[in-house]
């Protein structure tokens, strides 16, 4: 086949025509499906003739005819029913008594005669509309009935009756007119009116009240076996019904008045949980009937009590609630709803307890006020203290059960957390001897910890260390109180931080805390010691520097507990400095054996990096030293070391072509370079700067010619240094001399520009960054 286009050409236009075929083809086939679909309903139901443009050419409608249907006949109803009131209220007095009989006798009897003969109709909607006013009707007749012919008769009483008879009618009205579903619920709504309101006439008081609300709430229960709408009310008066009993019971000056409240949150306990035993979608009623129960029973008791004694009572009766988890013979939602209740209890009794015991943890604080004092506080025996530590170990008791019955884990943490509560704050609070009460203290925070060591679970685990740490750091404050308990306290548990620290089997987390915990109590006792020497504050730092020179000298010994404890250990070098801080000289001597310490540490490999830090103190201990001596010209002393440690640098450049500039030049140029850069911004002349300068440009050069880096780099951040300081003056006067307004328009230029260009400033960046990262 012989065609004038180049093979590449003819490919590509026979593709593009190919495209358009396939393209036209789907096309032809979609038409082809929607004429089809056209034929099969046309033939199935022929559309008929109308007039006007097609339906889905017309707006769309915006409400449907039954729901406009239900709109007007709502609004038919409201102005009816808006009519019968005016009427009832306003044109009540110009009418014969007969008269007003009459007129409200046929138009109460026409609205709920009228439904009857519209139902037969099939008009429910507006059946239910007139019988809706018909009901009201029945309402307007009741008031009528009380303002003309009982005006002198309590109106509340009035009211309890009127309710009770509209709601027979209104109930026998919905019976017999089943189709319609607006009489029967509204009977059930006003019969929840004549027993309160029963009540209330007769002043039966709050107690009353509360019964006539509990019998009304057990008649809708009832009733909800029926018609589910009852349940609501039913809900809601008998938690009304059980409120009053429990603000009767709180507020009883006596056992014996205390019973009364108690009868009735017992019986509302009985009928909450006969609802939830009958009816397992009442499954809610359970747990409330249950808290009522125990507040009936333990609110007896209460008048009687002190307040912590008190919560002792209702956890008495609450815990053994969670005793029915293991009576499978109880419906499912009363057994739920009991070990909840329990819970509840348990958990109420629990932060109750814990707002008592808090402040004896918290008032150890005072002993910071004045150390060694021995003023320890004596807590009164009879306090409400006791009462909470037996809350709490009840709480961790009922716990630990929990856990063991259900498997689950989340009721240990809560029991480990409950009983170290209640076991710590059990001997401070009863006003035991000290020595007692740190034994004790120490015993338990032991115990705390051994169990995170080896703990039945993570969470337990957890919950234990976190308890183990609290406890320590207590007992820790609380030893300040006196000199000895400092030493009995803090020695004892840095003893038992390091016995925690080399326990294999732990997890490595309890293990590293435990050694963090070990450095700090060592670091502690040192401070303390020396303290009670007499030495200056600045001799402190001396003893403590002990602490980081262990931990290096033992140095692999420590196994997986290494880094934490060097870390805590570092902690403490620089907390010698800062003692060490108020003198120059012993600075300088702290900073001389930090140096050593770190010294020692980088003998091992891996712990190369510590050289720098000790090379570091090592110049900083110079550097104080000679300040104290009032050295202005640091050169002197710095040239010396410089120039030998530039030739070793270039020695071993020869030797290893692969050693860094940092490492081979970086400490000899640093060593006078930064001396002379500190001196150089504290001189007033222009000699230092100009020498220093001219030695900067020169270092930097060479850093550049002979591509490494650290001259380069050190070199260059010096010379910068310097310019500045020569300019600032300048800079200063000229900033002084221009508006204000100058210059933030001048930094609002520079970012408009770098914005402008900050991708090209990025490459830039990017390309500095990798020309330097070249250099050695």
């Amino acid at each position: 086949m012989n065609s004038p286009l180049p093979p590449a050409e003819e490919l590509a236009l026979i593709d593009r025509e190919l495209a358009q075929l396939d393209a036209r083809r789907l096309y032809l086939l979609g038409r082809r499906d929607w004429l089809l679909r056209l034929l099969q309903q046309s033939t199935a139901a022929p559309a008929p003739l109308r007039w006007g443009p097609p339906a889905s050419a017309g707006p769309a409608k915006e409400a449907s005819a039954p729901s406009a249907q239900n709109v007007l006949l709502t609004l038919g109803a409201v102005l009816l029913a808006v009519a019968a009131l005016a009427f009832t209220l306003i044109s009540w007095g110009s009418m014969g008594i007969a008269g007003r009989s009459a007129v409200l006798g046929v138009v109460t009897a026409a609205a709920l005669a009228a439904p009857v003969v519209l139902l037969r109709r099939g008009l429910r909607s507006t059946a239910e509309s007139v019988a809706a006013v018909g009901l009201l009707l029945t309402v307007l007749d009741a008031y009528a009935l009380y303002a003309v012919g009982m005006p002198d008769t309590d109106g509340t009483g009035y009211a309890a009756g009127a309710a009770a008879v509209l709601a027979a009618v209104w109930a026998g009205y919905g019976s017999a007119l089943r189709t319609l579903r607006l009489p029967l619920p509204t009977a059930v709504v006003a019969a929840q009116l004549p027993l309160p309101l029963a009540a209330v006439a007769g002043e039966a008081g709050p107690l009353g009240l509360g019964w006539a609300l509990l019998v009304t709430a057990a008649l809708d229960a009832a009733l909800a076996l029926r018609v589910r709408a009852a349940a609501v009310p039913a809900a809601v008066l008998g938690s009304a019904a059980l409120l009053v009993g429990a603000a009767r019971s709180w507020s009883a000056d006596s056992a014996a008045q205390a019973l009364a409240p108690a009868a009735l949150l017992l019986a509302g306990a009985a009928l909450g949980t006969a609802a939830a035993w009958r009816e397992p979608r009442a499954r809610a009623a359970a747990p409330v009937a249950a808290v009522a129960a125990v507040v009936a029973v333990a609110g007896v008791a209460r008048p009687e009590l002190a307040p912590g004694w008190a919560v002792v009572a209702h956890l008495l009766v609450g815990l053994p609630l969670l005793a029915a988890l293991r009576v499978p013979a109880l419906p499912e939602a009363v057994r739920r709803g009991s070990v909840l209740a329990g819970v509840v209890v348990g958990a109420l009794g629990a932060l109750a307890a814990g707002a008592a015991a808090v402040p004896v943890l918290v008032a150890r604080l005072r002993v910071l006020d004045e150390v060694w004092a021995a003023t320890a506080p004596v807590a009164d025996p009879y306090g409400p203290g006791a009462s909470a530590t037996v809350a709490l170990l009840m709480t961790a008791g009922a716990a630990w059960w929990l856990s063991r019955v259900s498997a689950r884990p989340e009721p240990v943490v809560v029991a480990v957390v409950l009983a170290w509560a209640g076991l710590f704050t059990a001997p401070a609070l009863p006003g035991f001897p000290v020595a007692v009460v740190f034994a004790v203290q120490l015993a338990v925070t032991g115990a705390a910890g051994a169990l995170a060591l080896r703990p039945p679970s993570r969470g337990a685990g957890i919950a234990a260390a976190a308890c183990a740490l609290a406890g320590a750091a207590n007992v820790s404050l609380g030893a300040l109180d006196g000199r000895a308990a400092t030493f009995a306290v803090w020695g004892l548990l840095g003893a038992g931080c390091a016995a925690g620290a080399a326990y294999g089997p732990a997890a490595r987390w309890v293990r590293s805390g435990a050694a963090v915990c070990a450095v700090g109590y060592g670091t502690g006792l040192l401070v303390a010691a020396a303290a009670v020497s007499d030495l200056a504050v600045v001799w402190w730092a001396l003893p403590v520097l002990a602490v980081p020179a262990s931990v290096a000298a033992l140095g692999p010994r420590l196994g997986a507990v290494r880094l934490p404890a060097e870390i805590a250990a570092g902690v403490s070098g620089v907390l010698a400095l800062a003692l060490s801080a108020g003198r120059p000289g012993t600075l300088a001597l702290a900073l001389a054996l930090a140096g050593v310490v770190c010294a020692g540490a980088a003998v091992r490999p891996e712990r190369r990096v510590l050289g720098w830090a000790a090379g570091g103190l090592f110049v900083a201990a110079t550097w104080v030293r000679l300040a104290e001596a009032g050295v202005t010209a640091p050169e002197a002393y710095t040239l010396p070391v410089t120039l030998p440690a530039l030739a070793v640098g270039f020695l071993r450049r020869r030797r290893d072509a692969q050693a860094s500039s940092w490492t081979a030049y970086g400490p000899g140029l640093a060593a006078t370079l930064v001396p002379s850069l500190l001196a150089a911004w504290g001189d007033t002349g222009w000699v230092r700067p100009l020498v220093l300068g001219a030695a900067a440009l020169a270092v930097t050069l060479t850093g550049a010619h002979r591509r490494l880096q650290a001259p380069l780099l050190l070199g260059g951040a010096v010379l910068a240094a310097v310019a500045v300081h020569e300019l600032a003056p300048y800079v200063v006067q000229v900033a002084g001399a221009l508006p204000r307004w100058v210059p933030p328009a001048l930094a609002g230029v520079l970012l408009l520009a770098v914005g402008a260009t900050y991708e090209k400033r990025l490459r830039d960046a990017r390309r500095l960054r990798a020309a330097i990262g070249r250099l050695r």
